[in-house]
């Protein structure tokens, strides 16, 4: 089971501020301590809870996922945030999660449902982990994150009631409830998950700033790159190199490693479905240098390495060759309002 490495965010500085060396925990987990610096590499979760709970050991950090949390925020999502943070409301922010969610993580569940303690007006979150009455840093790094996220999306205050979480208070529970600002149970009886309580009108709020167009742009790119589908393997291929992109690790030999394949299975199962592996990384480079270019200012240098490319001279000739344009023209096209007409 694998997740984006996005969701390390914040690991090394914790580490760092504890006195140890965040490299040699990830070492040991057996985790590439590449991945603490990159958004999109393939990272491990049992490999990644272990080093969570290696510095809990060690250093004696007992709320590491919620120190993490502290310094992570929405856009570790990646497309899936820009798809988020345009949506209308905070119940169509939670129905495209349940959509896509499996794009940063394939093995957790989220979903709205009755308040487990049956109070008037008030609905819960359920979040699911792969293990729940596993190893607790993980689970408070997502609980903390989720609870940032709609904390950003409502602008403030969202009015939560109650935290609840499947097992033992893993710190003191005063700094669990100054970072929620709510009470927080601990050993809940919520059938293996962790909770939110919040407001039955919050998913009615409206969030301001939002842009349609933008949203529609995350939400077809997401559909274009990724597949819930196991039996597809195009479209699992596809979606393994969206998070590969920049990593350093496009190719198929990687890939294959991901599906526990050999390189040559991959290759004949693709060109089975009419395609080839070099196809899909030229595919998967021009749907993501399109959403870099067209929906952030991020420097073209910087474009040239997420897109893989080993110099911005290559993704400039990549770039006529997609849209007939170089990667200014179309920022330029598309800040002023013409940039459909350039979608691949």
């Amino acid at each position: 089971m694998y997740f984006r490495s996005a969701s390390l965010r914040g690991f090394r500085s914790v580490v760092a501020e504890l006195g140890g060396q965040a490299d040699t925990f990830a070492e040991r987990a057996g985790l590439d301590p590449r991945a603490l610096d990159q958004d999109d590499v393939l990272v491990e979760a049992h490999r990644s809870a272990a080093m969570l709970e290696l510095v809990v050991e060690e250093l004696g950090c007992h709320n590491l996922g919620l120190q993490m949390a502290d310094r992570q925020s929405i856009t570790v999502l990646g497309a899936l945030a820009i798809a988020l943070m345009n949506c209308p409301t905070l119940g169509s922010a939670l129905d495209v999660v349940n959509t896509y969610l499996f794009v940063h993580s394939q093995f957790v569940s989220f979903e709205l449902r009755d308040d487990p303690r049956e109070e008037p007006g008030v609905s819960a979150l359920y979040y699911r982990p792969a293990r729940p009455r596993g190893p607790a840093q993980a689970v408070d790094l997502a609980m903390g994150f989720i609870h940032r996220g709609i904390t950003h999306l409502s602008d403030g205050d969202y009015g939560l009631r109650e935290v609840m979480l499947p097992y033992e208070c893993p710190a003191r529970t005063d700094i669990y409830e100054e970072f929620f600002g709510a009470k927080v149970t601990f050993r809940a009886p919520v059938e293996d998950a962790a909770v939110l309580r919040i407001p039955s009108s919050l998913p009615s709020r409206s969030l301001a700033g939002g842009d349609e167009a933008l949203k529609h742009l995350a939400v077809a790119f997401l559909d274009r790159t990724t597949s819930r589908s196991d039996d597809d393997v195009v479209e699992r291929t596809r979606g393994a190199l969206r998070h590969l992109l920049g990593t350093g690790f496009v190719d198929q030999a990687a890939v294959a490693k991901v599906f526990s394949i050999h390189p040559r299975t991959l290759h004949r199962r693709l060109a089975a479905h009419g395609t080839t592996y070099q196809t899909l990384v030229d595919e998967a480079r021009r749907d993501q240098a399109l959403l870099l270019v067209t929906t952030t200012d991020l420097p073209f240098a910087q474009i040239t390495h997420m897109c893989g490319f080993r110099e911005q001279a290559s993704f400039t000739r990549a770039a006529r060759r997609w849209w007939g344009a170089s990667p200014g023209q179309l920022r330029s096209r598309q800040r002023a309002g013409a940039g459909a007409r350039y979608r691949s």
